[in-house]
């Protein structure tokens, strides 16, 4: 296949000339052991020079791609399969001559077009080295570091990081969930064109991670959810010594890589490589034959093709017809399944009757469903992943997550189960949820659930007196610690635990309507049939007892129509339990990061929540007895009600001045990445400003449907904040907003609140409009001043960060939370 080799072109030698070249050759394998592998900052590597790692397995410098005449900087293998590239630097701007450069300075590796030094390409970091190098390793990563610091290792920047096409061994791909940088891969545009092609593999993180091929904006394929040796959709691995897959999920990264089973000269070299087409194949280097042979090729057949047979519904090519509708269920539209137009897939035959009987049907041998809408465990057991299926009434389905030795891990879905491909005896089991009509065994589950019932009832009746007494006798002891002097203060209600537990059905899964930073969150019904939400301090919250007090003490004091309403407290032994009024339509950031929700919306409603939000801060800053800065103000923390009302909630890490006061200092900063602001994230002040700052952020996410750390866009590294001063600049307002929007408003009111947005996060404080201000930009038609730059308008790289002595816990909108950081 043309694409496995991509050689630097190189002229037709005579015969005079290919001895010399011989010659040279020969005395350059000779010297590999002197090969040079970095380029110092009195170096320059010109078009025709090179840098060779140690181990003189790959090379770095000049060439041209096929039949291209234009030129690029690449590392290419050198001692095996010679000129194979792997990495592009100026990928997507070459050179149309020979007069290229490339050097460093104290900042970054530089590719300059020419003696006038216009810049073409920048390896992007900001440290400052005092002793700069650029070297290749022998992994065919170009690093970036100080010489004198810690080796190889001890980089700021590596091309490992800036995949192109090709995946070698140690290189992750994966999303780190801490900076937010991704490593996914992308296609040459063709076989001379190395520029970002039109198909991209990114590992997808909403649920279960599942690695998916994107074709611009249209998805095309999925691997499957990781089973423990592979992805699902991929074919079982055959038996090799040449390399080892590895899954790595936590809090901080998510990530697949491989590794060779040992790095002699004679071990065979693999590689991954995205084609122009979209394929992704495994290669193995052939010492004998000298080539590169396919190992395994991924997505080869029609039922790769993401949800070609829709909903409920198995693909199998090798029958005929290839689609067929799961047991129980039936084609949607029956005039186009008889067409062989299968796309919208299957239905229930007969609904399910959640807790009166409903079972699940198992299906060997599937490529498991779309996980984007799943829940995991990598710990539990089948049957305890079983009865949490059962107990939830939206879960649809459960599998092991990892297939390896009896398995373990519990995968549950809660939404349709979407493209499934089968039969096949290498694959996977699921077990579907299905109403007892429709299971063999119906029948008989009844009688054993009668004879259960009749069994447990007694026993459990038993169970609840001996608790019930115990309760009693421990109630006394069991208060929690806060002073009496506060709780005369509250005035609040404290609520029994044990009434709290009744209302949420013992803090039953199916009431869990969200997960915080500090915990759970559960619908509930007191007895008066009045909603609540229920918030519950995990064991491990980062919310203790003084941040408990601090968000009981404040609610309590706060009456505004855009502030949460705090009906209540629990507190005994451990236990720290909120209640607050329920807001059925849930945070703001399920709404506005949600495409088809955002579309449920016009541009009016979303003015009417921005401006609610306007006025519930600018009461905690101004017209509230306590002057009250909240300190991390976001999406999460803006809950919608029935009528799509916001109101600002999450006071626990807020704090209180009294009189003039306006700003503090801290050594404790608390808040998200992505809201917080330059002077509060860096030296620990924070002000009303920060909070105006943290308002513009959100103003513009409002208006983009965009969040502002995942931001990304083809033509630039900026975040959210800096595309939107750009757009502002280059008057470009409408790239900014979200289509919805636009067709749903008067641009000019939209313009005006982006131009406030821009106001809101400018980098100093005292350039910031307060809140006062910001409702009256906001409500009136007053001239609005020209902002200027945002803070952190541009993601600075993870290497300039040191989060060892932080903490991050995974709040409810998917992004992280800061909590013990000390200024710099």
């Amino acid at each position: 296949m043309e694409f496995l080799a991509r050689v630097p072109k190189k002229k037709m030698m005579t015969s005079t000339g290919l001895k010399i070249f011989s010659t040279i050759l020969l005395l350059s394998i000779l010297t590999s052991s002197s090969a040079i592998d970095v380029l110092t900052i009195n170096q320059t590597i010109r078009d025709g020079d090179t840098i060779v790692s140690s181990n003189n397995e790959f090379e770095l410098g000049f060439f041209s791609p096929g039949r291209s005449t234009n030129r690029y900087v690449g590392i290419w293998f050198k001692k095996k399969s010679y000129g194979t590239t792997v990495w592009v630097a100026n990928r997507n701007t070459p050179l149309n001559n020979t007069s290229g450069m490339l050097r460093i300075d104290n900042k970054a590796i530089v590719l300059f077009a020419n003696a006038s030094n216009t810049i073409i390409w920048s390896s992007d970091s900001s440290t400052f080295v005092n002793n700069p190098v650029a070297q290749l390793l022998d992994t065919g990563n170009l690093v970036f570091r100080d010489e004198q610091e810690g080796g190889p290792e001890n980089f700021v920047w590596q091309s490992f990081d800036y995949p192109g096409d090709n995946v070698l061994p140690g290189m992750k791909f994966g999303k780190d969930l801490v900076t937010g940088r991704q490593w996914c891969y992308s296609s040459w545009k063709s076989l001379d064109d190395p520029s970002t092609g039109s198909y991209i593999y990114r590992m997808d993180t909403h649920g279960y991670p599942q690695i998916m091929v994107w074709k611009g904006s249209e998805l095309q394929a999925r691997t499957g959810p990781w089973v423990g040796n592979r992805f699902s959709g991929d074919p079982v691995p055959k038996s090799n010594r040449i390399y080892i897959n590895e899954f790595f999920i936590d809090q901080r990264e998510i990530y697949y890589t491989y590794h060779l089973f040992n790095t002699s000269s004679t071990t065979p070299v693999t590689r991954l490589i995205l084609d122009p087409n979209g394929s992704l194949h495994r290669l193995i280097w052939n010492y004998q034959d000298q080539e590169w042979t396919t190992y395994l090729t991924l997505l080869v057949n029609d039922c790769d093709r993401y949800a070609s047979c829709g909903q409920y519904a198995t693909c199998d090519v090798n029958s005929s017809p290839k689609c067929a509708c799961l047991r129980g269920f039936k084609p949607k539209i029956p005039e186009k399944w008889e067409a062989a137009d299968w796309t919208d897939g299957c239905v229930r035959l007969n609904p399910l009757d959640c807790g009166h009987g409903d079972g699940f049907i198992k299906y060997m041998g599937v490529k498991l469903p779309d996980t984007r809408q799943s829940w995991y465990n990598l710990s539990m057991s089948l049957k305890e992943c079983k009865s949490m299926c059962l107990k939830n009434c939206n879960c649809t389905a459960y599998s092991n997550i990892n297939v390896e030795n009896g398995g373990s891990g519990c995968l549950l879905w809660f939404a349709e189960l979407m493209d499934i491909e089968g039969y096949t005896e290498d694959a996977q089991t699921i077990y579907v949820r299905m109403p007892a009509s429709e299971l063999d065994e119906s029948k008989r589950s009844r009688v054993r659930q009668i004879l259960v019932i009749s069994i447990t009832v007694p026993v459990a009746a038993m169970s609840a007196f001996i608790l019930l007494h115990l309760f009693k006798k421990r109630k006394l002891n069991r208060r929690g610690k806060l002073s009496s002097n506060a709780e005369e203060n509250l005035k609040l209600p404290l609520f029994d635990f044990r009434r709290i537990a009744n209302c949420t059905t013992n803090f039953s899964q199916n009431n869990k309507i969200g997960e915080g930073g500090f915990g759970p969150v559960y619908k509930g019904m007191l007895e008066d049939g009045q909603l609540v939400a229920v918030k519950r301090l995990s064991d491990s919250s980062r919310q203790g007892i003084d941040e408990f007090k601090n968000e009981v003490s404040l609610i309590a004091k706060l009456q505004h129509r855009n502030l949460v309403s705090l009906l209540g407290y629990c507190i005994e032994e451990q236990e720290k339990i909120l209640i607050y009024e329920y807001m059925p339509n849930k945070s703001l950031d399920s709404f506005i990061f949600d495409k088809e929700k955002r579309s449920l919306a016009d541009w009016q409603r979303y003015y009417s929540i921005i401006n609610g939000v306007a006025r519930g801060l600018l009461y905690l800053h101004q017209d509230s007895k306590l002057r009250i800065i909240h300190r991390d103000l976001k999406a999460s923390n803006i809950l919608l009600d029935l009528d799509m009302n916001p109101k600002i909630s999450d006071f626990g890490m807020a704090r209180s001045f009294g009189g003039s006061q306006t700003e503090a200092n801290t050594t404790r900063v608390v808040g998200t990445y992505g809201y917080m602001s330059p002077e509060y994230a860096i030296d620990g002040l924070f002000s009303t400003k920060s909070d105006v700052y943290s308002f513009g952020v959100l103003l513009l996410e409002i208006l983009s449907g965009e969040k502002n750390r995942c931001f990304e866009h083809p033509d630039h590294n900026l975040n959210l904040l800096g595309h939107a001063w750009r757009c502002f600049n280059e008057d470009k307002l409408t790239e900014l907003v979200d289509r919805a929007i636009l067709e749903s408003s008067n641009q000019h009111e939209v313009f005006r609140v982006i131009q406030v947005g821009l106001l809101c996060v400018q980098e100093y404080p005292e350039d910031r409009p307060d809140m006062s201000s910001v409702v009256m930009m906001l409500s009136s038609k007053i001239a609005l001043p020209i902002p200027k730059k945002p803070g952190f308008f541009t993601e600075r790289k993870r290497h300039e960060r040191d989060y060892s002595s932080s903490k991050h816990t995974l709040s409810s909108s998917n992004e992280y939370s800061i909590t013990t950081i000390a200024p710099r």
